[in-house]
């Protein structure tokens, strides 16, 4: 029998059943194509997050009783291609471990999951990450809510007066993957009367998710007041909760933050950045993007870009931006700064 060659195999070979999530910029389903068509090297990854191909295995081996989760961040090369070697030495150790029959591993569930101790690939999301995946795969498995939903649900819905310091992280996740048009309706009329400590959560969970119109000019108003009191903060929680929304109401807000220079400080451009980069696939948004950040001395020009250009879809057009930018521009100036400090 040939040797295993990727971690996609063994999920093949082993017969888990394995749901896949991605864990860098946000928590999303990803199907089992992309994570074997990047292992072989022929895809870079779609969400690449500071350098790493970051992903969620929740998966069933033989008999287990409860679903076992591997959280692996698989490292980049400058292209956003699979660098092997660790993920390599992931996979000879889970042989060593599992033994080579594989088809039997569910015999050796604790041994799998002990895989996870001293791996140079394992990393801990943050807990508003962890409250999405969990609410997530609950949800795909067809399972209740966690226990902390039906307060959140009555409280955010007006039916329950109750102290918004008792509500859980875990309730409010499973209540925004569960929030149809209707709720959300609701929700935005609400969304101005509600604390901020339960917006920020609000919004933490939300950036993973399009959002329905209403949602997305709700948070813009409350984002807007919000920096007119100079509460930044909460502006780049509402900018970081629409950014999953590929809507022209969210690419007009992005375009307007960016078009006014004072608006654009680096929290700013980090929140677009961070969660919201599908909105800078654009022509007229993406060089303004890149303008902003390059005139900002309080910004980390190179890493950012750096960063941006490893997302697939916005290679090309990153790369086009920086070439076109005109002689002298504050574009231009970093960019011989950057190969200023290559050369030294």
């Amino acid at each position: 029998m040939q040797p295993i060659q990727t971690i996609d195999e063994f999920f093949t070979r082993s017969g888990a059943e394995v749901s896949l999530y991605h864990m860098g910029r946000r928590v999303s389903a990803c199907t089992r194509d992309t994570l074997a068509s990047f292992e072989l090297g022929h895809t870079a990854w779609p969400e690449p997050w500071q350098g790493q191909a970051r992903i969620a295995a929740v998966f069933r081996l033989g008999d287990m009783p409860e679903p076992a989760i591997w959280f692996l961040a698989l490292p980049l090369d400058e292209q956003g291609l699979l660098s092997p070697a660790q993920r390599d030495g992931f996979l000879n150790r889970l042989i060593e471990t599992l033994g080579k029959n594989v088809a039997q591993a569910g015999q050796n569930v604790k041994d799998a999951d002990h895989l996870m101790k001293d791996n140079p690939l394992a990393f801990t999301p943050n807990v508003t990450f962890q409250a999405m995946l969990n609410a997530y795969a609950t949800l795909e498995r067809g399972l209740p809510a966690s226990q902390h939903f039906e307060p959140v649900d009555a409280y955010l819905s007006g039916q329950l007066d109750i102290d918004w310091q008792a509500l859980g992280l875990q309730g409010i996740a499973d209540y925004t993957v569960r929030l149809d048009d209707t709720q959300a309706e609701a929700l935005a009329s609400r969304l101005a009367t509600l604390p901020t400590s339960v917006v920020h959560s609000l919004c933490y969970c939300l950036e993973h998710q399009p959002l329905p119109v209403s949602m997305i000019l709700a948070l813009r108003e409350i984002g807007e007041q919000a920096a007119n009191n100079g509460d930044m903060e909460t502006l780049c929680s509402c900018i970081r909760a629409v950014g999953s929304t590929s809507h022209p109401a969210v690419g007009d807000w992005y375009s307007s933050l960016l078009d006014d220079k004072h608006a654009c400080g680096p929290d700013v451009l980090a929140a677009i950045a961070g969660r919201g980069w599908l909105l800078l696939e654009d022509a007229y948004r993406l060089p303004l993007f890149l303008n902003r950040l390059a005139e900002d001395e309080r910004t980390s020009f190179a890493a950012v870009v750096r960063d941006i250009a490893l997302i697939p879809r916005l290679r090309l057009p990153v790369m086009m931006a920086l070439r076109d930018a005109p002689a002298g521009s504050a574009i231009q100036r970093r960019l011989a700064a950057m190969t200023q400090a290559a050369n030294r």
